[in-house]
């Protein structure tokens, strides 16, 4: 998540400059050719690329709108596990009568956040981290599951046995939660915990699955590949013959404005190449991106809240921005 004001003109020119590049040419060899070479058959008339445009322009709203409503329902999906989160440790700290387990849940649910944000930020096919120009945007920041393990996280927060237990599973915060579970209902057979207080914080694990489930809903299904396919093709079309079209508009003024062809079809291709790029990068709200919600974040001001109720001081400190980007 970009925590500044907005990006700086000189990092969206940095992470554009591959089309910035290639538009530059697409733009200068048509206008070259009618120029120099005095190939006038070139130029197209300017209403079917309006129309284009048009067509391209719409798409692209489109798929913007939908990607960030996928980022925006990621976020309140986070929002509501810290909520819950907050009321797994009251619950724990007032409702359970065996004060020796009380660091044991907390703990246990610090493993499943971990386990769940390390299980978010695993690479898809259909995920953009991958691709050359986010990359290299990525020297400004680290993704902390990218720079760590899983083992290695998680290993102050559970046992030995449930270590051994949770690494034996596929979906490893799921049996986290189960684990919880498993204790709650012994712990009510022991007469540890009323049986109405049990059935609350059942309800509350359950609850945690719910957001488990939409979080991986929106991971594990991506935006739909037939309506990116299109949005990309539909630009791709557009900036291509954006410069044979302005080739007409542009000699009608006479004498040497013909060249003023090359940076105007640049600057409206880099236009629409950018808005699409921008919904691109909004598509996958956990990959890690530079715009990505802030689960990292989020799941270690969990962990400081939890451990505060535990009275614990030796905490560890709140996650902050590097280079306004905060994860």
């Amino acid at each position: 998540m970009h925590t500044g004001h907005h990006y700086s003109f000189k990092e969206f020119l940095y992470w554009t400059r591959d089309f910035i590049y290639l538009n530059l040419v697409i733009a200068t060899i048509p206008t070259v050719l009618y120029q120099v070479l005095g190939w006038k058959w070139m130029a197209i008339p300017w209403v079917p690329i309006a129309m284009i445009g048009t067509a391209a322009a719409f798409i692209i709203g489109f798929k913007n709108t939908q990607t960030y409503n996928r980022l925006w329902e990621a976020r309140q999906i986070y929002g509501a596990i810290v909520n819950s989160s907050r009321a797994w440790g009251i619950m724990v700290r007032d409702l359970v009568a065996d004060k020796t387990v009380h660091q044991e849940l907390v703990y246990r649910h610090i493993a499943w956040l971990t386990a769940l944000r390390f299980q978010l930020r695993e690479p898809r096919e259909w995920e953009n981290t991958g691709r050359r120009y986010n990359k290299e945007y990525q020297r400004y920041y680290t993704i902390p599951e990218r720079a760590s393990t899983l083992e290695a996280d998680i290993a102050p927060y559970l046992s030995k046995a449930d270590m051994d237990y949770v690494f034996s599973k596929k979906n490893r915060a799921t049996h986290i939660i189960s684990l919880q579970s498993s204790l709650l209902k012994s712990l009510k057979d022991e007469g540890k915990i009323e049986a109405l207080d049990y059935v609350e914080m059942e309800k509350l694990l359950v609850d945690l699955f719910e957001q488990q489930g939409k979080c991986e809903r929106i991971k594990n299904f991506p935006y739909p590949r037939h309506f990116a396919s299109l949005n990309l093709f539909f630009v791709r079309l557009f900036t291509f013959i954006v410069p044979f079209g302005l080739l007409q508009e542009f000699s009608k003024m006479g004498g040497c404005f013909i060249w003023l062809n090359i940076p105007f079809s640049l600057i409206v291709t880099w236009v629409f190449c950018s808005m699409e790029r921008i919904g691109e990068s909004t598509e996958n709200p956990f990959e890690g991106s530079a715009n990505d919600v802030p689960i990292s974040a989020l799941s270690r001001t969990i962990e400081i809240d939890l451990r505060e109720m535990l009275d614990e001081t030796n905490l560890p400190p709140a996650m902050t921005p590097v280079n306004n980007i905060l994860m």
